[in-house]
């Protein structure tokens, strides 16, 4: 059953994500190609196949009490991951790991984990991973709060050396790569 939801996913994610065409990634780094996984996980279809798939392959990282998000893309993730999770029987609560922490009211970081005890074991869940900077930012917010990184799994690893930066510090898995793109 896995299977057949990675592969609709990404079908989904060839469909609506990918795009060839000139861009400038968040890294500040040009490229010939784009995957804004947004346009698929935030369809109904989407959202609940990557729930699925995400959550399945968090298997291979050892225990995990909470799922974190990297704002804006690793968000939906989160939260679609914490629904199958708790429709699985293994609840696992969804954290947003903002990029600034907000200038009023709260003032958090992170939005989600004010019911976890310190040591709380997080897999930080991401969209596309090029360079890893932003992922090893929010992992940094993550330690910060007193959590530990159990590991990072992105549903695209753009092959630009984001997964060697992240696998130097953290477990890295992806469950797509460039390959499954570009012919």
């Amino acid at each position: 059953m896995g299977g057949e939801q990675r592969t609709r996913l990404l079908d989904l994610l060839r469909e609506r994500s990918f795009a060839r065409r000139r861009v400038v990634l968040a890294s500040g780094k040009e490229s010939d190609f784009f995957i804004d996984c947004k346009q698929a996980v935030l369809g109904a279809e989407g959202h609940a196949l990557a729930g699925v798939v995400l959550f399945e392959e968090l298997a291979h990282l050892g225990h995990a009490d909470a799922v974190a998000g990297v704002e804006l893309g690793g968000c939906p993730l989160a939260s679609a991951v914490a629904l199958i999770s708790f429709q699985r029987g293994a609840p696992l609560d969804a954290i947003y790991v903002r990029k600034d922490a907000k200038d009023h009211g709260s003032r958090r970081a992170l939005e989600g984990n004010t019911c976890l005890a310190p040591g709380a074991r997080v897999v930080l869940l991401e969209d596309v991973v090029t360079t890893g900077g932003s992922t090893l930012r929010a992992a940094a917010k993550l330690e910060a709060e007193r959590h530990v990184v159990a590991g990072v799994v992105a549903l695209v690893d753009r092959l630009e050396g984001g997964s060697e930066a992240i696998g130097a510090r953290y477990p890295f898995r992806a469950i797509y790569t460039r390959r499954d793109f570009m012919d």
